[in-house]
């Protein structure tokens, strides 16, 4: 039995159409709330980790510790789990996505992490501008605003638009200014370069590639058709970036991630967000030739047929 451990429903009818495609034994686990005996037996099988970081947005922010605690009991009984503990702990930080990048030698933009809204804007002054703020635990650009001065950013931190983020960091981060306005992001399953996606910045830092998220829903707005902001883009499974985002994966225990790098006017590529609830885009898998949540349902069946020999 493969166990999907889900939070938002939007998000899941394309994995259980690919799991059904391939008659996988299967079966939704709604981890937006629970209970589970710490001393009790886990029920066998693979579970697939799918649990968002952006859960809160949608009142489900004590679902992300449930699916922590959760992962850590499957894992101390033997269960094999993909995205396991160790790559959640990065989905649900930037701060330790940021830290683990750097220390592997990918490039990353200036980043410092900011606890208490009354110290922001003395941590700004050490920025060079323009930068942005981003929400430590994030996902669907949550709290990304961009900042070409110091004044308007004060305002903006004196006033009711600002939020607070959701686990109290937040972040400033040096821009990269793009100069193709985009972003590029590598979607990496069991090891393997499925395909790299060009994402259009014009519109904002609402980049959520999913279907769903472009038809204006409440669970991930972006508003936009899906051709609109979202291309296929040419990246080889040797380019030296995917190389180091393939050794991190490994090194990391991440099964399933999408990278996400800009590349600046200095023509360095700059790597800023791992997403490993990512979800795929139609139409450029279409034009990859790929079915992304196909080769998430063949990888949970690949861990299947090992737990059952």
């Amino acid at each position: 039995m493969i166990h999907v451990l889900y939070e938002n429903p939007a998000w899941l009818p394309p994995l259980a159409a690919a799991l059904d495609a391939r008659g996988l034994p299967w079966r939704p686990v709604d981890a937006s709330a629970g209970d589970f005996h710490v001393e009790g037996t886990v029920p066998p099988g693979v579970w697939l980790n799918r649990m968002s970081p952006s859960a809160h947005t949608r009142g489900h922010a004590g679902g992300i510790h449930f699916v922590r605690e959760w992962l850590g009991v499957l894992e101390e009984r033997g269960a094999p789990v993909v995205n396991g503990s160790r790559s959640f702990a990065l989905e649900v930080s930037k701060v330790r996505q940021h830290a683990a990048l750097h220390a592997a030698g990918i490039l990353t933009p200036r980043t410092v992490a900011v606890v208490g809204r009354q110290r922001l804007s003395a941590a700004a002054r050490a920025m060079s501008l323009p930068f942005i703020t981003k929400h430590n635990q994030g996902g669907k650009g949550l709290g990304v605003q961009l900042f070409r001065d110091h004044a308007a950013f004060d305002a903006f931190v004196d006033s009711d638009a600002y939020e607070e983020p959701m686990d109290g960091v937040m972040l400033l981060q040096a821009y990269i200014e793009p100069p193709s306005r985009s972003i590029t992001r590598v979607e990496i399953v069991d090891g393997q370069l499925l395909f790299a996606m060009r994402s259009a910045t014009d519109a904002g830092f609402e980049l959520c590639p999913s279907d769903a998220c472009q038809v204006g829903s409440d669970f991930c707005p972006v508003g936009e058709a899906p051709t609109s902001k979202f291309a296929l883009e040419a990246l080889a499974a040797d380019d030296p970036l995917v190389r180091a985002y393939l050794d991190f994966c490994a090194r990391h225990a991440i099964d399933v991630a999408g990278i996400e790098f800009v590349t600046g006017a200095d023509g360095r590529r700059y790597t800023y967000d791992i997403n490993m609830n990512t979800n795929y885009n139609s139409a450029v898998e279409r034009a990859a030739g790929v079915d992304g949540m196909g080769a998430i349902a063949d990888l949970c069946a690949r861990r299947l047929g090992r737990a059952a020999a």
